[in-house]
């Protein structure tokens, strides 16, 4: 008999968190896990999902103006806030319950709770005061939207989290950042009517994406009526007797607005955990410190997901949970490879991309062949719209292996789940050119760009 309560017990109920316990149990451990607010995560109930709903939710706007060029008549129409809110919480309720099923169908101990870390192998729970002993700990928090809680008015402000369950749709928002995040919301208001205005303190929104997409989304979002304003930051939020917001920038502009949305990054969700009472090493942002297999500097905790600040994306979070399951648990020691991630932006237009920006393959090669073709995707041939799809393609000139593909457009996210594979089985050009194309389609591009538009040599 174990001298511990459970073989494996997990802090927070996310994608991450999740994986990890019902692989452990399969592999025969005994295992519990806690959660403080609900199963499923920030993807499930406050991120990824319920956003790709309103995305979903806000290009009808636009979906009804493209009917008329293709020879619909489209009569009155209304949208609902409230009901699009309900019928969102629906979901993420369903999505809740299928999370739970699944840690109850692998025996997996289900915990409504927080959870501390009390030492190297013991986590308290605060609903009960309980404390549980484990032979090792896996830490899944993930992260929370981050504030400027030093600026003047940043009480006002609301975040994604509340921005999912606002009682009413704004007529005015500001929405602060300048990643994913903040581009998707702002694309997101914009397609249900609401005059939007972004505000980044950078050069170009989208850090860390390839410049040509940067500029292009950022050009396209401006085209579809959205303000983008860059190289600047409030200075203090003001409140107004009518409840209404005026944002003041350091560049001397005050914008109005019914809600402020700060998107300006995630913290890890560490504070108050414990991990420094258990000895666990942390960066100054709170992240815990991990090793390739996910392992703490304490060798019976470890952590995956956000709280790691490795590469904050869901599919990444489950993919480090399930090896560190089979690590510890199944006799089989995998690593996730991080250098080699497809995405998805679900801007407006939808961007998705995989391996190497320019810039980044420029740090590897000086010789490099761009190929690059901006077309007017077919559907708007038709309907008119003034929307450009981009694709980029870059290779290495010596070894001719592509190391990234970048695009602008519809289904563009669609589209980067095959790159990756593709990326991932180190194509080169020529399996690109070899390839038969799929008339007519936008993809169709990726295997009949022939000739570089610029070749770059060191």
């Amino acid at each position: 008999m174990s001298d511990y309560d459970y073989d494996l017990f997990v802090i927070g109920g996310g994608s991450g968190g999740v994986r990890a316990a019902r692989i452990a149990a399969t592999h025969g451990a005994r295992v519990g896990i806690a959660e403080e607010y609900r199963y499923g995560g920030t993807c499930v109930i406050r991120g990824c999902v319920p956003k790709k709903l309103f995305v979903y939710a806000s290009k009808f706007s636009e979906e009804f103006e493209d009917a008329e060029g293709f020879g619909w008549t489209v009569g009155e129409r209304g949208f609902s806030w409230q009901k699009l809110i309900a019928a969102k919480d629906q979901e993420i309720t369903r999505l809740e319950g299928i999370y739970r099923r699944n840690l109850e169908k692998t025996d997996v101990e289900v915990h409504d709770s927080r959870a501390v870390i009390e030492g190297a192998h013991t986590v308290r729970l605060l609903t009960t005061g309980q404390k549980i002993t484990a032979k090792h700990i896996l830490v899944a928090v993930g992260a929370s939207p981050n504030v400027d809680t030093d600026l003047q008015g940043a009480e006002h402000v609301i975040t994604s989290n509340e921005a999912f369950h606002l009682a009413e749709l704004p007529d005015r928002i500001v929405v602060a950042g300048g990643g994913y995040i903040a581009v998707e919301f702002a694309g997101i208001f914009n397609g249900l009517g609401v005059e939007t205005t972004l505000i980044y303190r950078g050069e170009e929104i989208l850090r860390g994406f390839d410049q040509d997409l940067r500029t292009t989304v950022r050009q396209e979002m401006e085209k579809k009526g959205i303000r983008v304003i860059r190289e600047d930051t409030f200075s203090r939020i003001e409140k107004r007797s009518d409840g209404s917001l005026v944002g003041h920038t350091k560049g001397g502009l005050e914008l109005k607005a019914d809600q402020i949305m700060f998107a300006i990054g995630r913290n890890p969700h560490t504070r108050e955990l414990g991990l420094e009472k258990a000895g666990v090493d942390m960066d100054a942002s709170g992240a815990i410190k991990v090793s390739a297999d996910s392992r703490t500097n304490v060798a019976s905790i470890y952590a995956v997901g956000d709280v790691t600040n490795r590469a904050n994306l869901t599919p990444v979070a489950i993919r480090e949970g399930h090896a560190f399951a089979d690590t510890v648990f199944g006799d089989n020691p995998w690593t996730v490879d991080h250098s080699l991630i497809a995405t998805a932006v679900f801007s407006q237009p939808e961007m998705g991309t995989v391996g190497l920006t320019q810039d980044q393959a420029l740090e590897r090669t000086p010789n490099l062949d761009i190929y690059k073709s901006s077309f007017r995707p077919m559907k708007h041939t038709l309907s008119g719209r003034d929307e450009k799809m981009l694709m980029k393609m870059i290779v290495d000139a010596d070894s001719q292996k592509v190391l990234g593909v970048h695009i602008v457009g519809p289904d563009a996210g669609e589209l980067a789940q095959i790159l990756g594979v593709t990326l991932q089985m180190g194509a080169t050009k020529a399996d690109f050119d070899k390839t038969i194309a799929v008339h007519p389609t936008a993809a169709e591009e990726l295997v009949t760009m022939r000739e570089p538009t610029e070749r770059l040599r060191g």
